[in-house]
């Protein structure tokens, strides 16, 4: 049940700033809690931490330079749907285990309290998420970690962020999407992670292609860029530290360092959990 599709694939993309595209030239190394600096005159995005931006340079509104950066996302998407299509099931169950492994016994997981994961899709051959969701919900209602699940809104990139206490909170929509239903058993709204008066200490992501320096493409649709940054600024206006943004990836997901074109619209992770391992990035990462 945990392995049917949200409605992710062939949503809108998100449209990056008309004055700001990333300058792809320079790589970082790991300590850096951000992408590396720029002789150029450069900002980084204001709806995004410090610890965990990219910097980005001003231009000259170009539209040939935005369309030739989304050209190279929608390149790199095609080339890693395919490669994910091609891979082995045998090991893709292998990395599946190993990737939930890592993230359950690492002492960032277990020490959250509140967190938001995404329920995987077999058919977008993202990584599996069943054990994890599962061993959060295993527990008595009492003694769980809360768990925030998405649930898209619309097809302009907004997404919800709904409790659930129990696999049955899950329902398949018109499109046999899972997602949590606005209610629960009692007829009562679930709770949203943006309404909660305490701070996420975990966020864990899917995406479509990663880099260690942070960067993270996702299928095109933009909702979880778009939640990030408006969870950004809800704990920035609470004075919450904000929440570490860990991605699952199988092996084959990584690039290397500049093959990712992002805008000031995307947001980076903290953090990569691969079959090799647990890869910190951010500061905030190395912090925790």
């Amino acid at each position: 049940m945990l392995h049917r599709c949200r409605a992710r694939a062939g949503m809108l993309m998100m449209m990056c700033s008309a004055k700001q595209v990333v300058l792809l030239t320079q790589a970082p190394t790991l300590a850096a809690p951000s992408i590396a600096t720029l002789s150029h005159p450069a900002n980084v995005c204001p709806s995004q931490d410090p610890n965990r931006s990219f910097v980005t340079m001003t231009t000259n509104n170009d539209p040939r330079e935005v369309e030739a950066i989304f050209q190279r996302k929608r390149s790199l998407r095609s080339k890693l749907r395919k490669e994910l299509q091609n891979m082995d099931p045998i090991r893709r169950s292998e990395e599946d285990i190993a990737i939930q492994s890592i993230v359950l016994g690492a002492p960032w997981f277990q020490a959250s309290k509140i967190l938001c994961a995404y329920i995987s899709c077999a058919a977008l051959r993202e990584v599996d998420t069943s054990r994890i969701i599962s061993e959060v919900l295993s527990k008595p209602v009492e003694d769980q970690k809360k768990l925030y699940v998405p649930r898209v809104e619309d097809r302009n990139s907004n997404m919800r962020m709904l409790r659930i206490s129990n696999v049955n909170d899950l329902t398949a929509n018109s499109m046999h999407i899972l997602e949590p239903s606005l209610v629960d058993s009692d007829g009562k709204q679930r709770e949203d992670v943006m309404e909660v008066g305490d701070p996420l200490d975990l966020f864990i992501l899917p995406g479509l292609v990663f880099d260690k320096s942070g960067r993270r493409l996702g299928r095109g649709g933009g909702y979880y860029d778009l939640f990030l940054a408006k969870y950004q600024e809800l704990a920035k206006k609470k004075k919450w530290k904000q929440p570490l943004h860990v991605a699952l990836s199988y092996s084959l997901q990584i690039v290397k360092e500049g093959d990712i074109a992002v805008t000031s619209n995307d947001v980076p992770v903290d953090a990569l959990v691969s079959p090799a391992g647990y890869i910190p990035i951010s500061q905030v990462a190395s912090d925790r």
